[in-house]
């Protein structure tokens, strides 16, 4: 099976600008996964340098702040039937210093307190108080709001992934959005404008990327949202996408003297013989070896490795985790460069490269990835696998996966089409918000004026 080709928005369709809005936009993750499930999309990122890979990659982009762009230019942000984002997660996480999940039940009130106040003057100077980052998390909700004061009405689908420790304020959002306490003005027969109940049909939960096809060990809170309305897709009620790879669970063997860090850990075998195995490194980065190519960045991978983690077990240092090629990588991070390839004998290899590392996150192998910080725009993006069994859920629909689940892109788009990108994204009137690495295409770049998949790159006559 070959990757599906895209697929543009229905031009007879005024009602929506695009398919999609992604929030928190990054390098693209959910916007990739949306362009293989044949969905339009556009994205709202700060981060200049993320903002260059998706003009490269022929992304529409808004290179803005999402919350200026919510209080001050509302009516520049594109139209769309879903909301879509994964929040920065640095005060949540685990690996951070924890200022969100200290601040959890606090954020969690504040979700009630925008449904009774809808522009949320209070709840803004409540949220001065904390990590500037943590109130990130509630703007899918004022999106949401904001579209129903401004007379656009609600989204029809709504799609949010975070760290494990946010799931706590995605199950506050699931008991609003299911309980009907936020409303839209309607008129009646008689002319006379009425509050309507806005509900969803919403489900929530913490997925593991890798039963999902993922090649990495991941965990992400999820919440996909359906609004309820003329059509409640009854003969399909909403659920979460159900896992069609195994787990990855390990048995650490004991190990004595220095070289007990050097034990890799056996994996079990999966238990349940109707799902298919975990997708390993190795079968990832061979499945994306014609891609890693064309992006001349290409490593041999074929005899047998294992990757020594960046980071300790159990915050000891000395006790770093160990994963063989032929299993699920670590959570690909922002120092993913740290991790230590290794061959049989103990003999550094290669560290991973840019494009290796975006396999892993299963990106495409061609994916141009461009701009400053790219290790950190890898880390920090949706997996666009995982990305879309997570909207396929939302929408009701069961995605077509390419054969060996190896996504093409077909390298960067053309110069002109990159630049258009970027003068729609920043145009000359108004000042980008963070500094923007203007890069100049290669000469012979893709002529191509949208995304292309790898059957269309590997078939021109198609």
């Amino acid at each position: 099976m070959s990757n599906p080709e895209p697929q543009t928005h229905d031009p007879e369709d005024r009602s929506f600008d695009y398919d999609v809005l992604d929030l928190f936009a990054g390098p693209g993750g959910l916007d990739v996964a949306a362009h293989f499930l044949g969905l339009t999309s556009v994205g709202i990122e700060l981060d200049g340098n993320a903002c260059e890979t998706r003009y490269r990659a022929g992304l529409p982009t808004i290179h803005a702040d999402v919350t200026v762009m919510r209080k001050e230019r509302y009516d520049e942000v594109p139209h769309t039937r879903i909301l879509a984002g994964g929040p920065p997660c640095q005060s949540f996480s685990i690996a951070g210093k924890g200022a969100g999940r200290e601040a959890l039940d606090t954020v969690t009130e504040l979700i009630d307190e925008l449904i009774e106040d809808p522009e949320g003057q209070l709840v803004d100077k409540k949220l001065k108080d904390l990590d500037a980052r943590t109130g990130l998390v509630l703007e899918p909700l004022r999106y949401l709001l904001k579209a129903i004061t401004s007379g656009r009405g609600p989204y029809q689908y709504i799609v949010l992934e975070q760290v494990p420790a946010v799931y706590a304020v995605w199950d506050a959002y699931a008991r609003v959005l299911a309980s009907g306490a936020i409303k839209r003005p309607r008129l009646d027969s008689s002319g006379r404008v009425q509050n309507e109940d806005v509900k969803y049909e919403v489900t929530c939960d913490v997925l593991r990327t890798e039963e999902y096809g993922v090649p990495q060990t991941r965990k992400r809170a999820v919440l996909i949202a359906r609004l309820i309305d003329g059509e409640q897709h009854a003969d399909k009620p909403l659920e979460l996408p159900g896992p069609t790879h195994s787990r990855f669970v390990t048995v650490r063997p004991k190990a004595v003297g220095d070289d007990a860090t050097l034990f890799p850990v056996e994996s079990k075998k999966p238990e349940e013989e109707a799902k298919e195995s975990w997708r390993s490194m190795h079968a990832a980065l061979h499945a994306a070896k014609d891609e890693l190519d064309a992006s001349h960045d290409s490593i041999p991978r074929d005899s047998k490795f294992y990757v020594v983690s960046n980071y300790g077990s159990g915050g000891d240092p000395k006790k770093r985790g160990i994963r063989h090629w032929d299993q699920p990588s670590f959570t690909v991070t922002g120092k993913i460069s740290r991790n230590r390839p290794m061959d049989v004998n103990g003999k550094p290899l290669p560290r991973f490269t840019i494009h290796e590392a975006g396999v892993l996150q299963s990106f495409p192998g061609d994916f141009p990835w461009s701009g400053k910080d790219q290790a950190q725009q890898v880390g920090n993006a949706v997996p666009p696998l995982f990305g879309m069994h997570a909207l396929g859920a939302a929408l009701g629909v069961t995605p077509s996966f390419p054969d060996e689940l190896n996504l093409g892109w077909g390298g960067p788009v053309d110069a002109l089409r990159s630049a258009d990108l970027r003068l729609e994204g920043c145009p000359p009137e108004r000042t980008c918000p963070t500094g923007h690495p203007y890069d100049q295409p290669a000469e012979g770049s893709s002529t191509a004026s949208r995304p292309r998949t790898g059957a269309s790159a590997k078939s021109p006559s198609k």
